[in-house]
């Protein structure tokens, strides 16, 4: 079973940073298009960062400069580092590949709340 986790949201001030992880378990594949996805309170769930099958990255506008996506060492890991982050970074952060967003798969972590104070 395919599972997605998410870890090390927090509260922080604004200027602040803190760096998200993301591990996915039960595939033996590599997952080449892995990206962050932030929902705000209100807002629809958004993508903020993520790697192309073509192994380029792409960032919303609003974190471009910010925010760097990232592999790790152990297969389908992933980091998030997010650097002076504002109160508007605020939301829950997931992990998920856009592949599987596409064609429906709702392969979703518990994601992890990131919240920073003004």
């Amino acid at each position: 079973q395919v599972q997605l986790a998410e870890s090390g949201g927090g509260l922080v001030q604004s200027g602040g940073s803190l760096r998200l992880s993301c591990a996915a378990s039960g595939i033996i594949f590599p997952i080449d298009d892995m990206g962050w996805y932030r929902q705000a309170p209100g807002k629809q769930r958004e993508l903020v960062a993520g790697f192309t099958s073509s192994g380029s990255t792409n960032y919303a506008d609003s974190v471009k400069g910010r925010f760097t996506i990232s592999r790790g060492n152990a297969k389908n890991t992933f980091y998030l580092q997010m650097n002076s982050l504002k109160p508007e970074d605020t939301g829950v952060y997931y992990c998920n590949s856009a592949r599987w967003i596409a064609v429906g798969l709702s392969i979703w972590g518990q994601g992890t709340q990131v919240t920073v104070s003004s």
